[in-house]
């Protein structure tokens, strides 16, 4: 792979929900980058449903969907997929007909389920970057999304006991579920950086006039150089 200093600098930030992927792509776009948050794009093509039920918002997909266990979760999984597909073709068909174009792809949490054939595309065309939370972290990303909750695909992972409350399923098989995706990422990433470190670089004091986004990237292109 060539630096990012030798190309149009196309990043596409992956990892689970509450990693930071809309954080650094909202910094990063604050330095003139184009951005894309696929979260956005697949609540516009979901509008119609979305509308139909008086959902709203990013919260409002999560509550069209519901807890895995209500009757009508599988079907909108599959519904909510097919549309994170369609948005990921999307993308990647239009920077194949604007090969000097740029982009920041904020990805959802999902985006290792949207296929094989779309992923080696993903790959092909854009440098991943994993936002790895590590073990210590799971507590956090799992508060986060009780408290605020985002769409998720569980993929069998929420396996509810007898008497179990859906709260505390969540908090027994996120963990699971974590786990089950991080060799994914792995293995999908050009890069990983660490949560934590990340969340120290936002609050350190700006030096020299760099942001956070230009220290974040500038991370991204030593990572990078260190893998040619």
């Amino acid at each position: 792979m060539a630096s990012l200093s030798d190309k149009p600098l196309r990043l596409a930030l992956i990892g689970m929900s509450g990693a930071g992927k809309s954080y650094w792509t909202k910094r990063l776009a604050s330095l003139g980058f184009p951005a894309i948050s696929c979260d956005d794009q697949i609540e516009a093509r979901l509008a119609s449903v979305l509308l139909a039920g008086g959902f709203s918002g990013i919260n409002g997909v999560a509550a069209w969907m519901g807890w895995p266990d209500r009757s009508t979760y599988a079907e909108r999984e599959a519904r909510y997929l097919a549309e994170e597909t369609a948005t990921l073709d999307d993308v990647l068909t239009g920077l194949g007909k604007n090969p000097s174009s740029e982009l920041i792809l904020d990805t959802t949490g999902s985006v290792i389920y949207c296929g094989n054939h779309l992923l080696h595309r993903l790959r092909r065309q854009m440098a991943i970057v994993y936002l790895a939370a590590s073990a210590d972290e799971q507590q956090l990303l799992i508060r986060r999304y009780l408290e605020d909750p985002k769409p998720v695909l569980w993929r069998g992972a929420f396996q509810p006991r007898p008497n179990e409350t859906p709260r505390d399923t969540v908090a027994r098989c996120y963990p699971a579920l974590i786990a089950a995706r991080r060799q994914s990422y792995e293995v999908l990433a050009h890069c990983t950086v660490p949560v934590a470190g990340l969340r120290e670089l936002s609050l350190e004091p700006e030096n020299a006039g760099a942001s956070a986004g230009e220290r974040f990237l500038e991370k991204i292109r030593e990572q990078l150089a260190h893998r040619n």
